[in-house]
Order: structure tokens, then C-alpha cells, then sequence
């Protein structure tokens, strides 16, 4: 043992000799001491690999080749495998048509796995539901290894991630609906309420063709990314129209994306009648093109939603009656303020606007409701248009209305 003890100690003082000898040559060295560079340039994004394999990513999809799809992931990654191999077989199921993608631009520094990202523009249509081709710029992961670059990811960042690219999914197709989803059980859901929702929206809107798309991502999150939103948007939404790829014309593809945390709440006659309130604004394009304020635009689609379900107004109004009980009626029409996602009144403002326009076909009928909505979507003016059809200045329409909610709220006091 003491043997062992003096070498262990023989050992350290040899070590702190050579620490001693290191620390006196770095003090006494006339030269400053420089760490040494590292050799090898860092590496740097493949714009020329990375559009090769996109070039074969847009055959892989047009020939619908999970395959060829599968091949374009690096050999070490088998989830981009999984990955790519879905996003053929979701648009085998989608029938997507036209697909083209196009390197912009590097995002970001490569990894020391070789890892970069990428601006990738890409365009593609929902064949028979889709008019025209999407243009979206989306955020593609890439991986270069040995000479070659592989696909990794689709989305993410500030830009939007389409549902389709995002992993296996559901899809539900008809003559009239047309439904993507994480689950089987929301695919098969809101496939039957897209149905539903058509001949509804036909039943006041004849003229439109009646095709709608529902896209149901896996939640809220999920939501915030296929539409390129702050997380937390659509935090009390059930469901909201809006353009695909962001942009605001009338060329813009429309399709209804439904946030699963909030509508899977809801009772099966309010998930129904959200439905239809969204193929409403999806049927007329209204959100997007025009200036419609929004008690007409909200409360039109409500009127049209509503008009074929056998609720008691009590249940249709029960929000905006307690809150007619309890404050008197509002002095004026909903309109941003009262709209915000933020109100704790959101459904009150919701029902107020549709017994506005409850007020409209009472006092004109339906065609001329339906005549005002589409003329002033489409710029006409709105006081202009409510003298000419109803007989009422914009002032004498508030009274009105201000007149049915509280004889609604007395109603329910009177439990009639």
C-alpha cells in the first residue's frame, strides 16, 4: 500500500512540474500566444443539389411514386422517408394537379450535419375543387451528404405550412366536399357536415357551384402554422375562412380551416351550423374581396346557417338576450370592436348581427337580403341600398333592431 501511495504521489509532482514549466514559458515567450485556426471553409447551403432534388420531388408527386419520394430522403433519416412517401399518397388522394417546385433562397446557416433550409415556392391544385393553381412559399429542410442533397422537412418559420405536406393524413372526397384531416374520426365528421352544409348554402345561394374544402389540422397549433398565424389567433375559433396561400383577390383559392380544440366542443347542431356559416362566406368570397361591415357580413352568414335549423331563439339568441337582460340593448350594429377574438361578447356580437339581418328579411324578405348582401360585396352603397330596398335609413334599421332584441329579452323574461 505505501509503495502504491509514493508513486501515486511520485506522479503528481512530476505533473505539477510540467504545469509549472508550461505556465513560466507562456509568461516569459516574447510572442503572444494565438489559438490555432481551424482548417476546412464551413460548409455552406447546395442551391444546385437542393433544386435537383426538388425536380424529383415534382416527378415523384406527378407520377405519384412513393418510391422515387421515399429515395429523396437522406439514408439516415427514416421519418423524412415517412414523410415524403405521405405527401405522395395525400396527393394521390387529393388529386393534386399542377405542382411545381422552385428554389428561392437559403434560410439560415448550415448545420454541422450538413442541414440548411430554404425559401422553395411552390405551387399545386386541388383538381376539382381548386380553380386555379396556389402559389405559396414554403420553408423545405435539406440535407447535403457525399455529393448528393436530400428532402427533410416542409414548413415551419414565419411562413405558412401547408396541411398536405405535413404527414399522412385522411381524406374524404364527394361530389361537393372535399376534406383533409389528421384523424379519421374529424375526416369522417366534417366530411358528413361539408355535405350538410352545401345544400343549405344552395337553398338561399342557388348560383354557387357547391364545392367546399375543409381542411382540419391535428390542433390549434397545428391551425396557427397552415395559416402562417401568431400562435394563439384562433384561440375562441371554431372555424374561419380564408385563402389558401394568403392572398386577398378574387382569383384567391377559398378553403374553411377548422381548429379542432374549440369545435370538437361544440354540440353536433352548432359544429353543423358553423359549417355552413363558413360555406356561406366561402360561397359568396365576401371576407376577401369587399368592404361588407360585419354585421352583415357575419350575421348573413348566420341567416343563411340558421334558417334551415329548428332551435327556439331562445337557444339562437340566448347570449345577446342575458346580455340585453342584464345591460339594455346596444346602441349601435357589432362591429370591430365587438368582433375582436379577444371579446368576452364574441357569440352575443355573432347573434346581435344575425337578428340584424333577421330585422332586413322580415321588413324586405329574402331575395331582397340576399340582393343587398351581394350588391354591397360587391362596393354598392350601403345606405343607398337599404333605402331602395327596404325603406330604411341606417338609423331607422338600428332602431329596429335595437326594438326586436329588446322584445326578445322580454320574451324570455316573460318565458314565452
Amino acid at each position: 500500500m505505501s509503495g502504491r501511495r509514493s508513486w501515486v504521489l511520485g506522479g503528481a509532482l512530476t505533473a505539477l512540474v510540467v504545469v509549472v514549466a508550461l505556465v513560466t514559458y507562456l509568461l516569459v515567450r516574447s510572442d503572444p500566444y494565438v489559438a490555432p485556426t481551424p482548417t476546412g471553409e464551413p460548409p455552406q447551403p447546395d442551391p444546385a443539389g437542393a433544386a435537383h432534388a426538388l425536380q424529383q420531388l415534382q416527378e415523384a408527386i406527378t407520377s405519384r411514386s412513393r418510391a422515387s419520394a421515399d429515395a429523396l430522403a437522406p439514408a439516415d433519416d427514416p421519418r423524412a422517408g415517412d414523410l415524403l412517401s405521405a405527401v405522395v399518397d395525400n396527393a394521390e388522394a387529393l388529386h393534386v394537379e399542377q405542382f411545381t417546385a422552385r428554389y428561392v433562397d437559403d434560410v439560415g446557416a448550415v448545420d454541422s450535419a450538413g442541414r440548411w433550409a430554404a425559401a422553395v415556392d411552390l405551387t399545386w391544385r386541388f383538381d376539382g375543387f381548386d380553380a386555379s393553381p396556389v402559389h405559396e412559399e414554403v420553408l423545405v429542410g435539406f440535407e447535403a451528404h457525399d455529393g448528393s442533397v436530400g428532402i427533410t422537412s416542409f414548413g415551419g418559420g414565419d411562413r405558412r405550412s401547408p396541411l398536405w405536406l405535413s404527414g399522412a393524413l385522411q381524406v374524404r372526397r364527394s361530389a361537393t366536399s372535399l376534406v383533409l384531416a389528421t384523424t379519421a374520426a374529424d375526416a369522417d365528421l366534417l366530411a358528413a357536415r361539408a355535405d350538410a352544409a352545401v345544400p343549405v348554402v344552395r337553398d338561399v345561394l342557388p348560383r354557387w357551384a357547391g364545392k367546399l374544402v375543409v381542411e382540419v389540422p391535428a390542433s390549434e397549433e397545428g391551425l396557427d402554422a397552415v395559416l402562417g398565424a401568431d400562435p394563439g389567433s384562433y384561440t375562441d375559433i371554431a372555424a374561419v375562412t380564408a385563402s389558401v396561400d394568403g392572398t386577398i383577390t378574387p382569383e384567391s383559392e377559398v378553403h374553411v380551416f377548422v381548429n379542432p380544440d374549440v369545435y370538437d366542443d361544440l354540440e353536433p347542431v352548432g359544429g353543423q351550423v358553423v359549417i355552413s356559416h363558413e360555406a356561406t362566406h366561402l360561397a359568396t368570397a365576401a371576407p376577401l374581396t369587399s368592404g361588407v361591415p360585419l354585421w352583415l357580413l357575419e350575421g348573413f352568414a348566420d341567416y343563411v346557417a340558421l334558417h334551415a335549423v329548428d332551435l327556439p331563439i331562445s337557444t339562437t339568441a340566448g347570449q345577446i338576450i342575458q346580455q340585453v337582460r342584464r345591460d339594455g340593448p346596444p346602441d349601435h350594429l357589432p362591429g370591430q370592436a365587438e368582433f375582436d377574438d379577444t371579446s368576452t361578447h364574441l357569440g352575443a356580437a355573432y347573434e346581435s348581427a344575425w337578428v340584424a339581418c333577421l330585422v332586413l328579411a322580415d321588413a324586405g324578405g329574402r331575395s331582397a337580403l340576399v340582393r343587398f348582401y351581394e350588391e354591397v360585396s360587391r362596393g354598392r352603397d350601403l345606405e343607398g341600398r337599404l333605402r331602395q330596398l327596404f325603406g330604411l335609413s341606417g338609423a331607422e334599421l338600428t332602431s329596429r333592431w335595437r326594438q326586436r332584441l329588446e322584445e326578445l329579452a322580454a320574451q324570455a323574461t316573460d318565458g314565452t
